[in-house]
């Protein structure tokens, strides 16, 4: 039998794989003043110290280590799984998510707990993707390893019917906070600062949806304490910036020109970035009430201050 929806808040002890990352460390105060405690997996001393002083619990390991996700798991009443390796290696990265996700399916199968997991918003050529799209709707890098990813978050919504409170939190292609990380935009940066030209591809009318860190962690928040097992959510608050723009506004705080490039100008993920790809969150905002309330994209790239 599936899970019931939660009709009131419960203060829930949290295990948060990534916890000293870029959304773990922003969820960890935003769980711990919404009243829950929080686990906080980390990998090294520097990351404990950081997860301990925001307050969260600390438990060492690696978030590949099936053992370490078991115990952790073993402690509470819910998990949320952001950690990500942003490495090179694209594929070996969503195997391991996958297989971590799949760990967390079988500790909580049959308890009624609450599973979240980061994912990405779909791409649906020709519109807004929406939460109903599923996660590989119409993709056209569903043989890629986004397209695993897709599949991991089918895997995650199928938990609903083992007795799971799954929910699927979609992420934009750029999470973002000024002087901070940009998600995709970072790669933006980084070439404008190799190349000395800020690249689009294309005519640049593609377009990227987006989400300031701060109302991503909201949203997890609410999810956690609303969602009813089996829900998508999307962390969208601007549908979609025209890669132009983006390359133009870089350009600008870079001094160095905005031109078109091919998408190889980018790296083996250059593909990803010729695809036109908007997002809505309508359904997410009606449902959880959620605003997003902090900067934009465009404006926190306006503002420079950008990282090395």
């Amino acid at each position: 039998m599936a899970v019931t929806a939660i009709t009131e808040v419960v203060a829930m002890k949290v295990f948060l794989t990534g916890a000293s990352g870029g959304i773990g460390s922003r969820l960890v105060p935003e769980l711990i003043a919404g009243g829950h405690e929080v686990l906080g997996l980390v990998r090294s001393d520097a990351a404990a110290r950081k997860v301990a002083t925001a307050g969260a619990s600390v438990l060492r390991g690696d978030f590949t280590d099936p053992e370490t996700l078991l115990a952790g798991a073993g402690e509470v009443d819910a998990v949320i799984h952001v950690a990500f390796n942003h490495g090179t290696d694209m594929a070996q990265s969503v195997a391991d998510e996958a297989t971590a996700v799949e760990t967390f399916g079988a500790a909580l199968e049959g308890t009624g707990k609450a599973l979240l997991i980061a994912s990405g918003t779909p791409i649906v050529p020709g519109r807004l993707a929406t939460e109903v799209d599923p996660p590989l709707a119409a993709d056209p890098l569903a043989d890629s390893p986004l397209g695993r990813r897709g599949r991991t978050a089918e895997y995650a919504l199928a938990l609903a019917e083992k007795d799971v409170r799954s929910v699927v939190v979609r992420l934009p292609r750029s999470v973002h906070s000024r002087g901070h990380r940009y998600g995709l935009a970072s790669a933006l940066i980084a070439a404008a600062r190799r190349t000395g030209v800020s690249g689009y591809v294309g005519d640049g009318a593609q377009r990227w949806p987006a989400v300031h860190h701060l109302d991503a962690v909201r949203l997890f928040r609410l999810a956690l304490e609303q969602a009813e097992p089996g829900t998508v959510v999307h962390a969208v608050a601007d549908e979609g910036d025209p890669m132009r723009t983006l390359a133009e506004t870089i350009g600008g705080r870079l001094d160095v020109p905005a031109i078109s490039v091919p998408a190889e100008h980018f790296g083996p993920a250059g593909a990803v970035y010729a695809l036109d790809q908007p997002a809505s969150s309508e359904l997410t905002r009606k449902k959880f009430g959620w605003q997003p309330a902090h900067p934009s994209l465009l404006d926190d790239l306006a503002a420079g201050n950008y990282p090395e």
